[in-house]
């Protein structure tokens, strides 16, 4: 009875172990990157996966709600926020037709990882460097502890008449910004996009992108960003996209010892 309460309490801390490691990312996904002019558009935020929310994200985390039009940027200071026990809801309203940007930046907030479970995460981002300097410091199996931020972006389509907001950069301390309009995009085509940090191109920096058809997985590829903070996304089916970076970088503070900027991008593709 006992091996088996151990065995079962040893399950659960693995379970929420990888579940804590895998909702790290954070995405507005619309339903449908096809909208009509002026009328109420519900975007869920996903604080989890692309597939799946884990948990919401309450409304005094937000630092900024954006809105990129043919009419130019609006930085919202009322805006309708609804969050469940797991999926948090950004409600808007288009106007004219146009390709439209929306924004969420979030406010810096600290976590402190295992070495182990540090490491894993970054390895599940691609972000195989910091594991190799954190080798060589022999640091292994040191404690992290990270503040981070995330900055999302969803670039839509409402109606027909295409428009040149998706290249409006948002300020955001982490930013990825379209080089081409992703609905001008089809199978076979390349986007490229611009990887900004505190608004300076991130070079050499690892970009993962991946998505959803229906209901198969895209798997995730990986790119580097080129000396002007350039990669280039190879786009291989239809459905909704992601393209998303991290980057991180030690501090020395006496309760920070790394800096994360996170940034995410979404799009649909006919």
């Amino acid at each position: 009875m006992k091996k088996t309460r151990t065995a079962a309490i040893t399950l659960a801390l693995l379970v929420a172990t990888a579940a804590a490691l895998a909702a790290h990312d954070l995405f507005l996904k619309l339903d449908e990157y096809w909208v009509a002019p002026n009328t109420a558009v519900r975007i869920p935020l996903l604080n989890g996966t692309f597939r799946k929310s884990e948990n919401s994200v309450t409304r005094d985390r937000v630092r900024d709600v954006s809105v990129v039009a043919s009419s130019g940027i609006q930085h919202l200071s009322d805006f309708d926020w609804k969050d469940t026990s797991d999926t948090t809801y950004l409600g808007i309203r288009t106007g004219a037709p146009g390709t439209y940007v929306i924004g969420v930046s979030t406010n810096p907030k600290d976590l402190k990882l295992s070495g182990k479970d540090f490491n894993g995460y970054l390895r599940e981002e691609g972000l195989n460097d910091v594991v190799e300097m954190r080798r060589k410091k022999g640091e292994l199996g040191k404690e992290s502890s990270e503040r981070y931020a995330k900055h999302v972006k969803a670039v839509f389509q409402v109606g027909t008449e295409k428009s040149e907001a998706y290249k409006t950069p948002l300020g955001y301390p982490a930013e990825i910004v379209p080089l081409g309009n992703p609905y001008d995009m089809r199978v076979g085509s390349v986007l490229e996009v611009q990887c900004l940090v505190d608004g300076s191109p991130a070079s050499n920096i690892v970009v993962l992108s991946g998505g959803q058809a229906g209901a198969k997985r895209l798997p995730p590829r990986q790119v580097r960003s080129d000396s002007n903070g350039i990669a280039r996304i190879r786009i291989t089916s239809r459905g909704r996209w992601y393209v998303k970076f991290i980057s991180i970088r030690e501090m020395d503070e006496p309760d920070i010892n790394y800096e994360s900027k996170w940034a995410t991008l979404t799009f649909g593709v006919r």
